[in-house]
């Protein structure tokens, strides 16, 4: 029904605590409710797609006939990560969460890993990345040892200034980590966490690189590309997917530029599915308690909405959502598990379809499998409420 989906994802950007949040360490926790509420909201164009017709939400009115579909969508997978959350999406939904680390890694991973790269690690407790190189990275600077930490997340971060251990060295260090860590140590994602500055100003840089584990088959990139179909991955989702059946990447280190590499793909791809990712609500806001600067950065993203909108072929379907919660009023940085919403929206769709409350982020998956007349073993489609 559609030539293209373009499927953006709102890093973090929950919508409430799921039902069983309280196991998690979540009970309360509402990432978008609590910025409407302590901050305000002006997010005028994702309300006339639906956002305010989702739920109640301070300030934000629901409108009669929402120009798009709406509703929400649960987590199914044990699990509030980024891997757990876009595996969802594309038709992966994990039997078992994968490992954390309260108390740091044991003997058994950081001994291996300081013999494999030749030097003392410091750290390894769980820590927010801004603080920890705060802590650290004076002797950091000092001994040229990497700073290894992680959080309720399965993470193994590993921090260094850029002048210390140039970047090139840093993704060495990460991928060695990468292979060492299986097993019973299978975390999701080894992230290297490049940083500048003096003592005192040591700031965090875009360089980032995530490496993931290896998705399960089948999962719906596999499924699209074998099928010929054109699939641009924007932002970190190429590291999600370790790149399987991405036919083409674009940069995303911030929402703005994740922003205009989707439009810029949105002018100029083939039929397939473009899928982004906005890392900026999670990396910089939601774990680092800005209630504001993520509130901002919606506002920001809400001003740039038109123009993909207005860009979109008239067979074209864009699908906004999020992969979890990252709740900024806290009290824990960590993410948060929480409903993500579901806001669909092109010329073909139905103003005002009310998706309710999907039983798994894999619905959105299959709704682009569907679409193309394919298939995923995962999730129910919503493809006929979207255009009948």
């Amino acid at each position: 029904m559609f030539d293209r989906v373009i499927l953006v994802v709102l890093d973090s950007l929950g919508i409430g605590a799921q039902p069983d949040a309280a196991e998690w360490g979540d009970a309360g926790r509402d990432t978008l409710g609590h910025i409407c509420e302590r901050r305000g909201l002006r997010v005028p164009n994702l309300v006339r797609l639906g956002l305010a017709n989702i739920r109640p939400l301070p300030g934000l009115d629901p409108v009669a006939t929402p120009d798009g579909a709406y509703g929400k969508a649960t987590l199914l997978s044990p699990g509030k990560d980024t891997t757990a959350g876009h595996w969802e999406m594309a038709g992966i939904i994990l039997d078992r969460p994968f490992p954390t680390y309260p108390r740091g890694f044991p003997p058994d991973v950081m001994e291996p890993f300081e013999r494999a790269i030749g030097r003392r690690a410091l750290g390894n407790i769980p820590a927010s990345g801004t603080e920890i190189i705060q802590r650290l990275g004076e002797e950091h600077l000092r001994t040229g040892y990497p700073i290894v930490y992680t959080s309720a997340d399965s993470v193994f971060q590993v921090a260094a200034h850029e002048q210390v251990i140039p970047v090139e060295e840093l993704d060495r260090i990460c991928r060695i980590a990468r292979q060492l860590l299986q097993g019973q140590h299978r975390v999701a994602r080894v992230i290297a966490r490049p940083f500048t500055g003096s003592p005192g100003q040591f700031r965090r840089t875009e360089r980032r690189h995530d490496y993931a584990v290896e998705p399960p088959r089948p999962m719906l990139l596999d499924v699209l590309s074998a099928a010929g179909l054109e699939v641009v991955g924007i932002g970190k989702i190429p590291d999600i997917f370790l790149n399987r059946g991405i036919r083409r990447a674009l940069p995303g280190r911030n929402n703005r530029e994740a922003l205009e590499s989707t439009l810029r793909a949105i002018k100029d791809a083939s039929p397939g599915l473009i899928f982004a990712n906005l890392v900026d609500f999670d990396t910089l806001y939601g774990h680092r308690l800005d209630i504001d600067g993520y509130g901002t950065a919606l506002e920001q993203a809400d001003a740039f909405l038109p123009q993909l909108l207005r860009a979109l072929r008239p067979t074209d379907l864009l699908i906004l959502t999020a992969d979890h919660g990252c709740d900024p009023l806290g009290p824990s940085t960590d993410h948060s598990r929480e409903y993500v919403p579901v806001l669909a929206a092109g010329p073909q769709v139905r103003p005002a379809a009310h998706l309710g409350t999907r039983a798994t982020l894999a619905d959105i998956g299959a709704t682009v499998a569907e679409n193309f007349g394919l298939k995923l073993g995962r999730g129910t489609s919503f493809i006929g409420a979207l255009t009948g």
